[in-house]
């Protein structure tokens, strides 16, 4: 088959932070398709054709990419931050499985970015500097008692935590649960970073001890990163820094 299927991290917001793979790939696509303020950051040029659509389509957005490449299109599958983690990537292979055996002779190729996770603890410092894990706490796609259970063994385990998703108008309690499991389980007055809008001119970071944190806090473009027990905050010339050792 001619056809083929890039599946690209956009990063974080800030233009400077897309990758040239991932803009070379842009440049040499036939069709963009994505989440619609994703396919809005791409820039309409003669010969592309963008394919913006809801969220919540993931199968049939990776479903229409396919299709498209089946015929011989240079399709680009956009993300933001990095589409491997909690995004497009893993949606596209999921489709690739369960669709016809035709679809496997496609080039497909998944070019990283950087996901807000990362963007976030630069921003602030080195909050992920040791063992971390991420977790999506949005239930749309698994259990809540899940996800309660990895929040609580992370946190019996001390790591960093990141957590995408955090609180959304449609589901604020899951975050105000999250509290309440972290100050159950770690006891403790651990830093916790409310980095929002990161890398856009919205962007704004805010450090509070877990014990003061509230779940109005967050929202749905806030990434949510919870030290560990060694994690430090330093004084700094425009605010705080925050670091976990590397030997924590």
């Amino acid at each position: 088959m001619s056809g083929s299927v890039v599946v690209a991290g956009l990063g974080p917001g800030r233009e400077t932070l897309v990758t040239p793979e991932v803009e070379a790939a842009l440049a040499e696509a036939t069709d963009v398709v994505g989440y619609i303020p994703y396919v809005a950051r791409v820039a309409p040029r003669a010969g592309l054709v963008l394919h913006p659509s809801d969220n919540r389509v993931e199968l049939d957005r990776s479903r229409h990419a396919l299709e498209m490449a089946a015929t011989g299109r240079k399709v680009v599958v956009v993300s933001s931050g990095d589409p491997g983690v909690f995004a497009m990537a893993s949606a596209v292979f999921e489709a690739l499985e369960a669709g016809p055996v035709a679809w496997r002779a496609l080039e497909i190729r998944v070019l990283p970015g950087i996901t807000a996770m990362l963007a976030a603890a630069a921003a602030a410092g080195a909050p992920l500097g040791h063992d971390f894990c991420a977790i999506n706490l949005s239930d749309n796609l698994k259990p809540w008692a899940l996800i309660e259970k990895r929040l609580r063994l992370a946190a019996e385990a001390d790591f960093a935590m990141a957590f995408y998703n955090p609180r959304s108008k449609s589901r604020p309690e899951g975050f105000a649960r999250t509290l309440e499991v972290l100050n159950e389980t770690c006891r403790d007055a651990r830093p916790v970073l409310f980095a929002r809008a990161v890398s856009t001119p919205e962007q704004s970071l805010r450090i509070v001890p877990l014990p003061e944190c509230t779940p109005e806090m967050a929202d749905m473009r806030t990434m949510v990163i919870v030290g560990n027990s060694a994690t430090r905050v330093i004084e700094g010339p425009a605010g705080l820094w925050l670091y976990t050792p590397r030997s924590a």
